[in-house]
Parts: structure tokens; sequence; C-alpha cells
């Protein structure tokens, strides 16, 4: 699937501040406060002020420098890695890494893509008698490599949501989904790379060094 212009625009644009999911809701609470400044007691603005740092906060989409690793996975979201273990629950025929993170809802807002590659349709063009969640993001590196990203645990069962299409090419570090209160990441490679993370480290979405595909 061929994204169109839109969402190309969407996924080449810088954002200087806050994610676009959240201009809305920060200029709403900023009318608000004005509003309550101009035509009632100024002291209540106190309560919109508050809530127009939580949402800045929470919607905060900061630019990243992606380390000049060769064939480097860098951490699709900020948090903390809470394991690395091998599984056969996804995509890769047979034992694949999976490195999952816990979250941070106050880390950035948008989610990025672990390595450069194509963005696949899980759907039509994975293996069969795989199992692979439907809803995970695939993609396919240069080398032919296979980096599988899924999120879990939806606050109020809000989902996240991609703004890449199949078929699109993606930047290693570059914006790929609008991560809405997702409490854990998992990120699937193969197991004939390496991973240079521990249960406990911290990583940042774009620069922090998950690991590597090349061979090890």
């Amino acid at each position: 699937m061929v994204p169109n212009r839109a969402v190309l625009s969407m996924y080449r644009r810088r954002n200087p501040f806050v994610a676009h999911e959240g201009v809305a809701p920060l200029a709403l609470v900023a009318a608000l406060g004005t509003v309550i400044i101009l035509y009632a007691n100024p002291w209540l603005a106190l309560i919109p002020a508050i809530l127009f740092v939580y949402l800045f906060l929470l919607f905060r989409d900061p630019r990243r420098p992606v380390p000049a690793v060769a064939l480097g996975v860098v951490s699709p979201a900020d948090g903390k890695v809470v394991a690395v273990e091998k599984t056969e629950a996804c995509f890769l025929p047979g034992e694949t890494y999976r490195i999952r993170i816990r979250i941070n809802s106050f880390g950035t807002y948008t989610a990025r893509s672990p390595v450069e590659g194509t963005v696949m349709d899980l759907r039509a063009d994975a293996p069969e008698n795989v199992d692979c969640p439907s809803n995970a993001l695939w993609i396919k590196t240069d080398e032919g490599d296979d980096i599988v990203l899924q999120f879990h645990g939806y606050r109020f069962g809000i989902a996240p949501r991609s703004f890449v299409g199949f078929g699109q090419r993606i930047g290693q570090g570059h914006r790929c989904a609008y991560l809405r209160l997702a409490k854990f990441a998992d990120v699937f490679m193969p197991v004939t790379g390496k991973v240079t993370v521990a249960p406990g480290d911290a990583v940042l979405a774009g620069s922090g060094l998950l690991g590597s595909v090349q061979r090890q």
C-alpha cells in the first residue's frame, strides 16, 4: 500500500514542541484559561494551567539524534528495558530476540522506527503458520533482516496509531506511530543479531541503542 501525500507530510514534518495529536487539546486548554482570566476569577485559571503543563509533558515530541552505528536497532520509545529473551512467538521462523520496554508515559509521545527499511504487510506477506499479531509493525531492512515492533497494555483501551503505510521506506529513528499511553513496547529481532541492553537499562526513543542486526 502506497501512503498518500498527507500521510507522507505528517511523517516527514518535524514537530518543534509537541506531537500533532496534542495541538488541539493544548489549544483548547489555553483558550479556556484565557477565558477564565478575562471573565472570571483569575485564580481559577490555575486549573487549566496545570492541565496545560500535564498535556505538554504528555504530548511532547523532542528531536532525537540517531546513533551512527551500522545496522543498529534503536529503541522505539522512552522507557526502561524489563526483559530480554528468546521466543518463537513472532514472525521469524524459529527463535527471535524479544526486547520488552516499559514505556515512560511522560517520554516522547511519538514512537520511532528501530531500523531503516521498508514497511511490510503482516497480513499479506507473513509466512504461513507463523503466529504474529496483525497490529504489529514489520520492517524489512535492505540486508533482508526482519524487525517487528508491537505495543501492549493500552490505557483506557486506546491503541497506538501508526502513520506509515505498507511499502513505504522509513529511516532509522524516524517517527512511525503515536504511542497514546501504551505501557509496553516489544521489539523482535533475529537471534543472529546482537543485543546490547539488559533489564533495568534506560533507553530513549530514536537514540537509545538496543543492539544490531549485524551477524555475531
